[in-house]
């Protein structure tokens, strides 16, 4: 008699609620809760050992199948886990385990930086919807000189960070180039006008003393050429894909280092 697949016992997944309560029943009210407990779901489960460097998540339906929560509060989560430096995403393959143990968030921002960082934050969350989009026509209308002077900007980027150097400047071109190559001036215009603010590391003397750390660079520098690809493809749909998640770890980096700076200090002991 023959066994089918579906009669064989079934490992229980890492990516389901062992303990019989609900991630709803855990939160309160609105959607950043329920990212916050999928966040620290995942990030123990990593810290535990229980899924291990190079192991490749579930795919965003069946994490929201899972879970029984919405994909914003999966994607999320997912944006939490890669700002920590848990996970990275690879675009069009899946979402892959980086490392055990979260990245050094830095040095704590001064009550300055801290101020300045509420605005930088602030553009970030504009610049998600505004270079998302960007990105998608930039796929559709690229030329061979926009691919150049993208390609140019990582290769700066990647020349500066081997040596140790500023790779600020090289970012923002990047940013640029991907804003001409809409054909829309408006968007150079306005991503020219925010200027320092579009890279929050130029901006903020500590976030930019971190993020000299390679494993942060290299991270950017990830994200950087998926963004690309995308365009040299014409794939407008994984070009916004891709830019958003940049942003969004961006955004994720700079609200766990502003968490941490206001937290209370550690009592001093004699």
């Amino acid at each position: 008699m023959r066994t089918t697949t579906s009669e064989l016992p079934q490992a229980p997944s890492l990516f389901v609620q062992t303990d019989g309560t609900s991630l709803r029943s855990k939160a309160g009210r609105g959607s950043r809760n329920l990212a916050n407990l999928l966040f620290e779901e995942f990030s123990n489960k990593i810290r535990q050992g229980l899924l291990n460097k190079g192991d490749k998540l579930p795919t965003e339906s069946e994490l929201v199948r899972s879970y029984d929560v919405s994909r914003t509060v999966v994607r999320e989560a997912l944006s939490k886990l890669q700002a920590a430096g848990f996970v990275e995403t690879r675009h069009g393959i899946g979402t892959f385990i980086l490392s055990t143990q979260p990245s050094n968030p830095g040095p704590m921002l001064s009550d300055r930086e801290l101020s300045e960082s509420v605005d930088v934050l602030a553009v970030l969350e504009l610049r998600i919807s505004l270079e998302s989009e960007a990105a998608g026509l930039a796929a559709q209308r690229r030329q061979p000189a926009h691919l150049l002077t993208m390609r140019e900007a990582l290769q700066g980027f990647e020349y500066h960070f081997a040596r140790g150097e500023d790779t600020a400047t090289h970012d923002l071109a990047f940013h640029l180039s991907i804003a001409h190559a809409t054909g829309n001036r408006y968007f150079q215009d306005i991503l020219t006008h925010f200027g320092s603010l579009l890279i929050p590391r130029n901006r903020i003397t500590s976030i930019h003393t971190s993020a000299r750390d390679p494993d942060y660079l290299r991270r950017v520098n990830r994200e950087h050429e998926e963004i690309f690809s995308a365009i040299e493809r014409q794939d407008a749909d994984s070009a916004r894909a891709a830019m958003r998640i940049h942003l969004t770890n961006s955004r994720e980096r700079l609200r766990l280092a502003q968490r941490l700076s206001q937290m209370p200090a550690a009592p001093a002991i004699d």
